[in-house]
């Protein structure tokens, strides 16, 4: 089904400002990320200990915090999870003789009496464990970049897995520094949508790529403007598809972030991110490169 017909974008043509665009994201993003010490991994990988509570009443977070500051947890982290009434506690590794979430929970009981709750879950993962899994998603995301080089490679050119392989960190480096500039932490969940998005973009680009292989078989014009002729045509051929597939999908994912649940929500903004910049990425970043390939080595 075609959803446009007879598209004639200049794509091409327009890819220099495309590459301005990109490029600033990009330095944007790593400058955040520099001025943020890196990225802000969660619990899941700083390791600590998580503490979730559900009270009868709604609580205030500063409430919360003078209770367990006299104990010298001032600069924990607490925030409201879904309502007023449940709050998640964040406590950075502490060496002491009792558990950090008995001494919490003691500490709140004491201070907040008027107010009882219930816990809900606890969490704890030490530093060894947290560096390990840090570099576990380090190694993860990268391996499947080579891989997707590989294949790439084998199915088309070296060429096209360069312009498959820039939009790929292009995507990465965006979402990671979105993340920043907006000091959202980087758990487990996000490491999975990481690679959902990995996944996700290159789909779109091998399509385009396949468009762009078949027409250049018909026209058997490989080199100068009968190749970004032959790109602009094939990304025009597939946009009806690519902009049917990432609508529905952001669709889906964006119901996902209003009303999934706060533990889903910042996995459904990656995913956001994640379509928005792959899709992007597709047509102004993976398929112009395949031109400017060709033009430099002319």
């Amino acid at each position: 089904m075609r959803f446009i017909r007879k598209t004639n974008v200049q794509f091409i043509k327009i890819r220099k400002i495309a590459y301005t665009v990109s490029l600033s994201l990009i330095l944007l993003s790593i400058i955040s990320l520099i001025a943020h010490g890196g990225p802000r991994y969660n619990i899941d990988f700083t390791g600590g200990t998580l503490i979730q509570l559900k009270f009868e009443k709604p609580i205030e977070i500063q409430k919360l915090r003078a209770a367990i500051g006299k104990q010298g947890y001032g600069d924990a982290e607490i925030k409201h999870f879904g309502n007023p009434k449940e709050v998640v506690i964040r406590v950075g590794n502490v060496k002491q003789d009792k558990e950090v979430s008995t001494v919490v929970e003691d500490l709140i009981k004491r201070e907040v009496a008027d107010n009882p709750f219930i816990v809900e879950r606890v969490e704890k993962v030490g530093p060894k464990i947290g560096h390990e899994l840090i570099l576990d998603a380090i190694k993860a995301i990268l391996w499947s970049m080579i891989l997707i080089l590989i294949y790439v490679m084998w199915r088309f050119e070296f060429k096209y897995s360069v312009g498959a392989i820039a939009a790929l960190a292009h995507d990465v480096t965006i979402t990671l520094g979105i993340f920043s500039l907006f000091n959202i932490e980087i758990s487990a969940p996000i490491i999975a949508a990481l690679l959902t998005i990995v996944g996700y973009s290159l789909n779109d680009t091998i399509v385009v790529y396949d468009r762009i292989r078949e027409n250049l078989k018909l026209t058997k014009k490989t080199t100068g403007d009968a190749l970004a002729t032959t790109v602009n045509r094939s990304i025009n051929e597939t946009l009806s598809r690519t902009i049917i597939t990432s609508g529905t999908t952001l669709i889906v994912v964006t119901v996902l972030y209003f009303f999934g649940g706060e533990v889903l929500r910042t996995f459904a903004f990656a995913l956001i991110i994640g379509i928005v910049v792959g899709t992007y990425s597709s047509i102004f970043v993976a398929s112009p490169i395949l031109v400017d390939w060709e033009w430099k080595k002319a």
